[in-house]
């Protein structure tokens, strides 16, 4: 199953290991989804996930960024001519619709179109476990 994840996943995730975007991260670090990604979403990833507010252990972050790029799917994504509520949002939708993503996981569902690949983490743990 082919998945695009936010960034609100992963941190959601790493903050909260008993969580349901943990569950996520688990399901992609098993080879169970596999992530689709380009280079805007990698330097996002990199760039809210280093942020110090956070915390997170750089090493984690090292290893889950080469985790992505080594068994993720690199997508060339097209450019969707279509206004987004938060514009740095739509890559992620970009990468989904061009890299045929069965799903687009994210937490802020209200920042993206109407569409049925755009999910909530609980969902999608319901629609994986069906």
């Amino acid at each position: 199953m082919k998945v695009v994840i936010d960034t609100n996943v992963l941190v959601s995730g790493l903050i909260n290991a008993n969580g349901i975007p943990a569950k996520i991260i688990t399901l992609l670090l098993n080879g169970k989804v596999k992530i689709l990604y380009d280079n805007r979403i990698l330097f996002e990833y990199n760039d809210v996930l280093s942020r110090r507010e956070f915390g997170f252990d750089s090493g984690i972050i090292d290893d889950l960024l080469a985790y992505i790029k080594n068994d993720g799917e690199f997508v060339n994504a097209e450019f969707i001519k279509m206004d987004f509520s938060d514009e740095t949002d739509k890559k992620f939708f970009e990468v989904c619709k061009s890299g045929e993503a069965q799903y687009l996981i994210t937490g802020n569902i209200k920042h993206f179109p109407k569409d049925k690949s755009i999910i909530i983490p609980g969902k999608f743990l319901e629609k994986y476990h069906e």
